[in-house]
């Protein structure tokens, strides 16, 4: 990819504001659970952080998704995983669809004051039962009238507790489960919506998730993002960005697992020598920047299609799968170096393991980037 001036300029205005805004308050938001995510995404949305490749008319600075990309891997700078997935939902999973084929109502209402930082949002997808097979969600939305009344639940969703609205994959017919979806804006002010406690977490303990419920909820029809049955369809789009997204924001967080790995192993001494100094230390951390840097390459080539109009799919499945490989083997081996130190709740590389270790989760477990790879292999089994 080629990168321009303004690209280096939003990496700039992302880390300053990483630097400044977000770093010196990470533990003490990890240790409270929370993060002030309406105060937070304010001063984000000032900058411009949050509309990169959103319409201008919206608030958006109406660029092409490569200077999304940029910012997203430098969002990565942060000294946890839970803000830059919180950005990420609000960016990059819930307004994707919204931006492309909502109403202009809807834009109006909901996608400009989320670009400004004024309103939060989370995007409403998986289930107790219903995580990456997503066709098999149960939550409904009947019509009534000129409104739809909601009722379900939804489980493990980012940004939820503070959250003005959430996006809503739903089923709003009895046809067939590919085609029986819609997305459906439900403001968290409505009657009958409400939330769990904050969720115990392994990692992200900063990000507020908890489980939805959404009991006989009443929103206009005019609240529904696209046509009708066609949820599905949009959210596979929509997960394009949010595979990309994923993979870009992890590039500089696993290469600062790296870098404090080098500086702590240069300074520790075992048996009269640096520990950097001996060979499968310095050879491993050597292959894990190659890794990181063949991650890199991926999600820019996916990021390069997608900006060409190509179906970005199979690229950003690599990417996603990838990623997930990575984060699950690099923080793991950088802890080992570390020793009895690592070990420790409040070490960087320990948090790092934990906050990574949904990235072959969350956004479609590394199983189902198998599959998909396998599919356009033509491999996978025949049912």
């Amino acid at each position: 990819m080629q990168f321009t001036d303004q690209h280096n300029e939003i990496r700039r205005t992302v880390q300053q504001f990483v630097e400044k805004e977000v770093n010196p308050h990470v533990d003490q938001w990890e240790e409270e659970g929370i993060f002030p995510a309406h105060e937070l995404f304010k001063k984000a949305g000032d900058l411009g952080l949050l509309g990169i490749n959103k319409p201008a008319e919206y608030g958006g600075l109406g660029l092409d998704y490569s200077y999304s990309l940029v910012a997203m891997e430098e969002w990565g700078l942060t000294g946890c995983g839970s803000i830059p997935m919180a950005v990420g939902v609000q960016t990059d999973m819930a307004t994707p669809a919204l931006a492309r084929f909502g109403s202009e109502e809807l834009k109006q209402q909901f996608l400009a004051p989320a670009v400004a930082g004024d309103m939060v949002c989370s995007i409403g997808v998986s289930e107790p039962h219903a995580g990456s097979d997503v066709a098999a969600i149960k939550t409904t939305a009947r019509k009534r009238g000129d409104d739809y009344v909601i009722n379900g639940t939804k489980m493990w969703i980012t940004n939820s507790t503070q959250a003005d609205f959430i996006v809503l994959l739903a089923n709003t017919s009895d046809d067939q489960k590919h085609q029986n979806k819609s997305l459906i804006v439900v403001p968290t002010d409505t009657p009958g919506f409400s939330h769990s406690p904050r969720l115990n977490k392994l990692g992200m303990r900063s990000s507020d998730t908890a489980q939805l419920f959404f009991d006989d909820v009443v929103v206009p029809q005019s609240y529904r993002i696209g046509e009708e049955g066609k949820g599905f369809t949009y959210q596979m789009m929509q997960f394009q960005e949010e595979r990309i997204c994923g993979a870009a924001m992890t590039i500089k967080g696993l290469e600062q697992c790296i870098n404090q790995t080098v500086e702590y192993t240069s300074q520790r001494e075992a048996f009269g020598k640096p520990l950097l100094d001996n060979q499968y230390i310095y050879m491993r951390l050597a292959e894990m920047q190659m890794e990181v840097e063949a991650l890199r390459a991926m999600t820019y080539r996916a990021c390069e299609m997608y900006v060409n109009g190509e179906d970005p799919t199979l690229q950003a499945s690599y990417a996603k799968l990838k990623c997930g490989q990575l984060t699950r083997t690099i923080p793991s081996d950088c802890l080992q170096f570390w020793g009895g130190q690592g070990y420790m709740w409040e070490n960087p590389v320990s948090r790092a393991m934990r906050d990574m270790r949904l990235t072959s989760i969350g956004g479609g477990a590394d199983e189902v980037m198998l599959n998909i790879i396998g599919k356009t292999m033509g491999i996978t089994a025949k049912r």
